[in-house]
């Protein structure tokens, strides 16, 4: 990848028939120049930063018209890669933005790589690493309270907040610094300051992990397995849940044949359930299929939903379905309790939720999300401080940040000297740089960049 290139890419998703506008963005020092030659305006339109031109996308060869579109500048430093952009708002749709991507090309413009736009917006200061990486997760976003939280990153909250922890460790390093090369110059350290300092700085770093789980919630969200004996209500919990009729229910056993899922969200987390065949033994070669793979599916999932029938209660082939899930996280729904409603659980498994539903009235949904959120401590993490959710790689820097930190505490304790102290501050100094992008290899860059879609 080189600066000095001009790229273009699609910016919108295409696809044949979907789609109003299509955008191609153009990025680099021979962005304008390209627009120029492709792009046909009225004589009064002048070709000014920040404004919106109207004309006609012409091959410049043979002046064939290839779409009518709007043209929108953006001239460096005045963009979001810091660099000229130039973007065409074409028809949508599949051919109009592929012939106008391809015209580009053919006028020197190289192909963007995944994520290539963000990466320069990030390699001329226009964002740092943490704003860069909240893109992608509002891209990806499968619920409003992700979204809300990669807007958060996005402002500049996990930045800010970081960037502060590291101007305290600087600031506790060069005051040792200073008692180490100016020793007879200068009043003694405050070892006391420097511990309460570290202490400090620990514990807001602690509460920045705390929103780990959090954020891997809302990114990658939870698989939820509904299992159970046919005929007990899997599949009406599923369409009560999911109010629709995602899944065929009858009175028959066994019309679940396959595993059928719905994407919900429950308290801001994104939630796939797989509605399962009912789990028996059988002859019928289908429905054994679709019985194996209900097993595959709740050995896969999160959570699993254990349904029983309230009418019949307990049985010996309910006790044999648990025993395949029981080191899994569970919750026992008891359906039918309409027509049981004197049912009274007495068993064992004290550690395992239990909710009583009518799916069939969709009655007990709430008291299920309730225990689903119970279930993955939700309410303890959401209250962690943060509006803000950090990712797994930010997680494993902050960890070493708080290990180094624990280090120079024991190297005070232990009466070091203070050139130990220094060693472990500078390695949470540069864990820290890596979060923000302020001390990053370029495999660490390609491995971010490279999960982004082309064209953003």
């Amino acid at each position: 990848m080189s600066l000095s290139d001009t790229i273009a890419a699609i910016a919108t998703a295409i696809s044949p028939q979907q789609g109003s506008v299509g955008i191609v963005r153009l990025s680099g020092d021979r962005a304008v120049a390209i627009a120029r030659q492709i792009f046909s305006t009225g004589k009064k339109q002048v070709w000014n930063s920040h404004c919106i031109l109207y004309g006609y996308i012409k091959h410049p060869s043979t002046e064939a018209i290839i779409d009518e579109s709007l043209l929108l500048l953006m001239k460096a430093p005045r963009s979001f890669t810091r660099e000229d952009v130039v973007e065409f708002h074409c028809h949508g749709g599949l051919m109009a933005v592929q012939q106008v991507l391809h015209l580009c090309l053919e006028m020197g413009a190289r192909l963007a790589e995944a994520g290539e736009f963000s990466l320069r917006a990030f390699l001329n200061g226009r964002i740092d690493l943490t704003q860069a990486e909240s893109i992608n997760d509002l891209v990806g976003a499968k619920s409003a309270q992700a979204a809300q939280s990669a807007i958060a990153s996005l402002r500049g909250k996990l930045a800010q907040s970081l960037k502060c922890l590291r101007g305290k460790c600087l600031n506790i390093l060069t005051e040792i610094e200073a008692r180490i090369d100016f020793e007879d110059d200068l009043p003694p350290l405050d070892v006391a300051w420097v511990k309460t300092e570290i202490t400090s700085i620990a514990q807001q770093s602690q509460q920045i992990l705390a929103t780990a789980d959090r954020g891997e919630l809302l990114r990658t969200g939870l698989k939820v397995a509904i299992v159970g004996r046919p005929n007990v209500g899997k599949s009406s919990l599923l369409n009560a849940w999911s109010r629709s009729d995602r899944a065929i229910v009858t009175d028959l056993p066994g019309t679940t044949r396959d595993v059928v899922d719905s994407q919900l969200v429950v308290g801001g987390i994104p939630i796939q359930v797989l509605d399962t065949a009912g789990i028996r033994e059988t002859e019928d070669i289908v429905e054994k299929i679709g019985v194996e793979r209900s097993r595959q599916a709740a050995q896969s999932a999160d959570l699993v939903l254990m349904v029983i029938d309230a009418t019949s209660g307990w049985t010996e082939r309910d006790a044999d379905i648990y025993a395949t899930i029981c080191d899994r996280p569970v919750i026992l729904v008891i359906n039918k309790i309409d027509l049981a409603p004197d049912f009274y659980w007495n068993r064992g498994s004290e550690h395992m939720a239990i909710v009583k539903t009518t799916a069939s009235q969709n009655l007990g949904i709430d008291e299920l999300e309730v225990a689903i959120l119970e279930c993955i401590h939700q309410e303890e993490v959401s209250s962690a401080n943060m509006d803000v959710a950090i990712n797994q790689r930010q997680k494993a820097c902050l960890l070493r940040v708080v290990q180094s930190l624990d280090n120079v505490q024991i190297a005070i304790a232990d009466d070091l000297p203070l050139d130990f102290w220094t060693i472990d501050l500078r390695a949470a100094i540069s864990a820290i740089g890596e979060i923000t992008g302020e001390e990053v290899t370029e495999s660490v860059l390609d491995q971010i960049f490279s999960r982004f879609c082309i064209g953003k």
